[in-house]
């Protein structure tokens, strides 16, 4: 299964990214979308699991977005927090988060848990440019984790 994670949109989806998310059986947004319209396109892409983030106030996406998400999908439990200090690491097989438009991801070192941050498609703050993460993942096991850069605009 491809997870498209996805965060810091602020109200703009990109042809380019559109484009990127097409295939994506789901799609992890780990917040600061900051439009309900936004959330309806990418749901109509894949199914969207996301989370607030510190812009996404004064908007009701329904009642499974939450400040801290958690779902099971390809036999991993995943929780995604915009904030990486407030992920529970111990709780968790794949953590996201965003907030700081800075793309990683790596496995932590005590719980063996993959972090991802996919940056900003929309406002990067790295050399690198706009960027998402993809996660290929299949019963229980992470097969592909990459942070794919788009084109700047």
């Amino acid at each position: 299964m491809r997870f498209d994670i996805v965060s810091d949109t602020h109200g703009h989806l990109s042809e380019e990214l559109l484009a990127e998310l097409r295939g994506a059986d789901y799609i992890v947004h780990a917040g600061d979308i900051c439009s309900d319209s936004d959330y309806r396109r990418l749901m109509r892409i894949a199914p969207v699991h996301m989370c607030l983030g510190n812009n996404d106030w004064g908007i009701d996406y329904g009642p499974e977005v939450k400040r801290v998400t958690r779902f099971f999908a390809a036999g991993l439990r995943w929780q995604i927090c915009h904030y990486e200090e407030r992920l529970d690491l111990a709780t968790c097989d794949i953590a996201i988060c965003g907030h700081t438009h800075r793309p990683f991801f790596e496995r932590d070192p005590k719980t063996r848990t993959l972090v991802m941050n996919p940056g900003s498609p929309t406002f990067p703050r790295t050399a690198k440019g706009p960027t998402i993460g993809r996660i290929i993942a299949e019963n229980g096991y992470v097969s592909e984790v990459h942070i794919i850069q788009l084109k700047r605009r």
